[in-house]
């Protein structure tokens, strides 16, 4: 690897910002983008253009528009377009995508914080649920079908709290992000045809309760529960199987940068390429679009 770099921190035209120029002549190889997502295609679009690799922080772009916009660039310039969708590389979520087998009929997911201040160009959807819209993407492989969804906007003119309902073809979402709460809470639970997942990435731990009667004792008990028999003495623990996978103390940050910096230097696909952070970009859209003809005060 030769050198990399970084593309402001406030804005790109702040005194604390290297501009894009300045890194182009400096010849690096890779570059973080961390400005406010309204400032993602400036700061992109000539290190793209001339093959240097990009880190963009989450949302990938204001707009599926702009979103498009940007990948194109990585596409003529055949640079490394990576997306940081860290909460990928959170030990937590990735102590839930090793279990096996896991074939989600129901999600829930539950993002909620106190008000920072932070990430005001945006409202609650791209600064907090576009994470949980990500893990989607991950846990699915798709775009929502049919979405509801309702917001409300507090402190600002951008949402403040929205719960979306997200349908998929064999799955429903149910996703709840917030800046409004007293507390930080972090839940995602996933319930398959034989297995429930709870995840707290605040408490940094992983459930797996997995069925372990067969299917003729599960046939039993729906037929003596069809005919009105009384199955209180039947504990439920003894058709379930709890297991606690391990959860690491990896850095997600460092794993995202060591991911990123392999894919610059090998050519490979990062983990969170363009068109996983445009679905993102796309659902988060239609979120916000069906919240607004719900009734709620979007601007």
């Amino acid at each position: 690897m030769g050198k990399t770099g970084g593309v402001g921190v406030q804005r790109l035209h702040c005194g604390r910002a290297r501009l894009a120029s300045a890194l182009i002549d400096a010849g690096v190889d890779a570059v973080t983008i961390a400005t406010p997502t309204i400032y993602h295609f400036e700061a992109a679009e000539p290190l793209l253009d001339r093959g240097i690799g990009c880190l963009i922080e989450k949302p990938l772009a204001p707009t599926a528009e702009v979103a498009t916009a940007i990948a194109e660039s990585a596409e003529r310039g055949s640079a490394v377009l990576q997306v940081g969708h860290v909460v990928r590389y959170d030990p937590v979520m990735r102590a839930v995508a090793s279990i096996e087998n896991l074939q989600p009929r129901f999600i829930e997911m539950v993002r909620i914080s106190p008000m920072t201040f932070r990430s005001t160009d945006v409202g609650v959807v791209l600064d907090m649920m576009i994470h949980d819209l990500d893990l989607l993407t991950m846990l699915t492989g798709q775009e929502p079908n049919e979405i509801r969804a309702n917001a409300v906007s507090v402190m600002g003119e951008a949402e403040d709290m929205c719960n979306a309902r997200l349908e998929f073809i064999d799955c429903t979402a149910n996703v709840t992000a917030s800046r409004l709460g007293l507390k930080t809470e972090r839940k995602l639970r996933i319930i398959s045809e034989d297995s429930y997942v709870s995840a707290d990435f605040v408490k940094k731990s992983v459930t797996l309760v997995r069925k372990i009667a067969n299917e003729e004792q599960l046939l039993d008990l729906r037929t003596r529960l069809a005919a009105g028999e009384d199955l209180s003495s039947i504990d439920y623990v003894d058709l379930v199987e709890v297991e606690e996978p391990t959860v690491g103390d990896e850095d997600a940050l460092t794993l995202q940068a060591n991911d990123f910096l392999h894919c610059v230097r090998t050519g490979e696909k990062p983990f969170v390429d363009a068109e996983a952070g445009s679905m993102a970009i796309r659902t988060a859209e239609r979120i916000m679009e069906h919240a607004s003809a719900a009734g709620a005060r979007m601007f």
